[in-house]
């Protein structure tokens, strides 16, 4: 079985199980913005948490993205659609059947920081093997949002109330 390759600008990094670019660092906005190119696989979903320093602005290149908000209130994101998660609001995504490549755009900067701290170089423009993220995996995550304002709120899969 042959892995697909992605067109990713920048340096492709590893990011739990997506494949990722930081495309703006916030030293280069003074600190006003950061955006980060994503290419999620199929089903990925990341723990619910959120974001206390800065909002997230989602706009989806390719494939869909659904968000998930308290209240039940979930948005499917197809090509072409954007949104914000506010600062202060829990969420969560899940990125649809056919995988996903999205931006992500942060204010004031600072995801972007932390998708460097916690990525790796990409050993090529692959998404990374391996399934879901262990509990040590998510717990170390957590751990490094902390430094970053972001607060894990539950494992991968939990919806915000």
């Amino acid at each position: 079985m042959c892995a697909v390759r992605y067109t990713i600008k920048g340096e492709p990094r590893w990011f739990v199980r997506g494949l990722v670019s930081v495309r703006i660092r916030g030293d280069e906005t003074d600190g006003h913005l950061g955006m980060v190119e994503m290419i999620g696989p199929p089903g990925d979903e990341p723990p619910l948490h959120v974001h206390h320093t800065h909002e997230e602005c989602f706009h989806v290149l390719e494939g869909d993205v659904t968000l998930h908000f308290p209240g039940g209130v979930s948005n499917r994101l197809g090509v072409g659609d954007t949104i914000v998660a506010p600062r202060g609001v829990p969420h969560t995504y899940r990125v649809g059947d056919d995988g996903a490549r999205w931006l992500l755009f942060c204010t004031p900067s600072g995801f972007e920081a932390f998708v460097a701290h916690l990525s790796r170089p990409a050993d090529a423009p692959v998404l990374p093997a391996g399934g879901p993220p262990a509990p040590e995996e998510v717990a170390r995550l957590a751990a490094a949002a902390r430094e970053y304002g972001i607060e894990i709120l539950g494992p991968p899969g939990a919806r915000p109330v």
